[in-house]
């Protein structure tokens, strides 16, 4: 087993959205969150999406130079105290993996792309733990791309949900050159609204006694209302209307001057405030009161409750209990999971001792979900489970450790070339052999001993030992395990040896 991370110490999130960069460096300590460092940088990769929904060179360009500063903040830290996500524009980009290559390299660290359903998670998480209370709330974040809505009670999120609308693309679509218009004001609010309309039944005002908004639509809209003495800050219907007015007053975004705007939100702010607008009349929010976390402060927290869970004798967070919930939810055999999960991770062990925990739990949480195809077919069930790990939403994970969970999962058996590319990674290889011995010695779907294989790393060859007695009494799954070295053989890269 791998050295466990140290809990204390400062934490470091970077959120790349689809306006802005932010890289937010924190610590929580007992309960309490501080601010260490903060730095933002006005990116707009969703602006640079094409009508073929390919980030643009240009658009890749200024987000790898904003990547490169906050990468010069994080030298020294360890790579589990750094988490990276990103939102909407990566989770629509045709060419995300090309861009997260380059990204990952500049940044010197992963970079996770969260589902809209997960960034809502986290949202609240960043609100409910900077400014803690127990009346029903309803929280709202206008991105560049997408707005999360999200209803919960304390901590506790009990309806979040994302929505493809946002500040930077509604500008963008119904305020061409940066000209405001009457007309364009109206149709961009018909098309926020017809996005939100799904929201209205789940987000209805009886549900909720208290509305924040969280992120930059939401406080800077509130920051002007302020310094214009129009409210105290708080977001209200006659507030908005006061500032569609000032804009289309100013007819075009370069003449739109108002105290407590920053520069660089004019481009979008006719887009957020007919989201805003929107929300205010459809879901009966007479008051929004800027709220003081955010995406940023929610993976950060998430992060500290990752490490704390590790310290404890059975790891277990938020993942897990998504993992329990899939299985439940797909009829899952988990005597039969269990059983490959021991198998797996001894033999994992034995291969790569010194591998990270999260590389570990990954093969555990794919163990575990290995079968859960089953539900839809028994004919070809690894690749209706990877399916269903690539779409299903699970909170705590991220779109890129389920498919790579997936990935897993889709290679249980059968031949490697459909999970080729990502056998490039030799840590997944290890990971994926792992699981198809583990596969191969419960097939019988029995009880098994543990000990019986085992497994270690000389150089590429993968060195299988059994004992005699052993093979002779399991002609069976001897037979098995000579047709999977074969199958290395022919396309993996790894060298299955099996004793003579």
């Amino acid at each position: 087993m791998p050295d466990l991370p140290q809990r204390a110490g400062p934490l470091a999130a970077v959120d790349m959205g689809s306006n802005s960069f932010r890289l937010e460096i924190g610590q929580v300590q007992h309960g309490r969150y501080r601010r260490i460092d903060y730095l933002k940088e006005t990116v707009r990769l969703g602006g640079g999406l094409d009508a073929d929904g390919m980030l643009t060179e240009e658009a890749v360009q200024r987000g790898l130079a904003c990547l490169r500063r906050f990468a010069d903040r994080l030298a020294g830290f360890a790579p589990e105290r750094v988490r990276a996500v990103a939102t909407q524009t990566l989770r629509e980009a045709r060419n995300r993996n090309a861009f997260l290559r380059r990204a990952q390299e500049v940044l010197g660290h992963s970079i996770e792309v969260i589902s809209g359903r997960e960034e809502a998670r986290l949202i609240y998480a960043g609100v409910a733990h900077l400014q803690p209370g127990d009346t029903p709330r309803l929280v709202v974040d206008i991105g560049g791309r997408s707005t999360e809505m999200i209803l919960g009670t304390g901590r506790r999120p009990l309806v979040a949900e994302s929505f493809a609308v946002g500040c930077v693309s509604l500008s963008m679509r119904f305020f061409p050159d940066g000209r405001i218009t009457a007309g364009g004001v109206r149709d961009a609010q018909v098309a926020a609204g017809a996005e939100l309309e799904e929201a209205l039944q789940p987000f209805a005002r009886e549900r909720w006694s208290q509305a924040l908004g969280s992120s930059g639509t939401a406080g800077a809209v509130a920051q002007v209302l302020a310094a214009s003495g129009i409210t105290d800050g708080t977001i209200t219907p006659e507030g908005l209307r006061w500032l569609i007015e000032r804009c289309l007053d100013a007819g075009h975004i370069d003449r739109i001057e108002l105290p407590g705007l920053k520069p660089e939100r004019r481009p979008v702010l006719p887009g957020g405030l007919a989201i805003l607008y929107t929300l205010a009349a459809n879901f009966g929010i007479d008051a929004l009161q800027p709220a003081k976390g955010a995406l940023r402060q929610g993976v950060i927290v998430d992060l500290d409750e990752r490490l704390d869970a590790l310290r404890r004798v059975q790891p277990s967070d938020v993942r897990d209990t998504s993992v329990r919930e899939l299985q439940q939810r797909f009829g899952v055999d988990t005597a039969q999971a269990g059983r490959v999960q021991r198998i797996a991770l001894a033999l994992f062990d034995g291969a790569l001792p010194g591998a990270d925990i999260d590389t570990r739990r990954e093969l555990a949480w794919a163990c575990d979900l290995h079968e859960i195809g089953l539900m839809v077919s028994h004919h070809d069930h690894h690749r209706h489970s990877a399916y269903l790990l690539d779409h299903v939403d699970a909170p705590g994970f991220s779109q890129s450790q389920q498919r790579r969970i997936g990935a897993l999962v889709l290679g249980q058996r059968g031949g490697l070339r459909k999970v080729e590319e990502s056998l490039a990674s030799a840590t997944f290889a290890w990971q994926v052999l792992c699981l198809r011995l583990a596969v191969i010695k419960c097939h019988a779907r029995g009880a098994v001993r543990s000990d019986a294989l085992a497994l270690r790393a000389r150089g590429l060859d993968a060195l299988l030992h059994y004992g005699a007695p052993w093979a002779e009494t399991h002609p069976r799954t001897l037979y098995l395990l000579q047709q999977e070295a074969e199958a290395w053989a022919r396309s993996g890269p790894l060298r299955l040896v099996l004793p003579r």
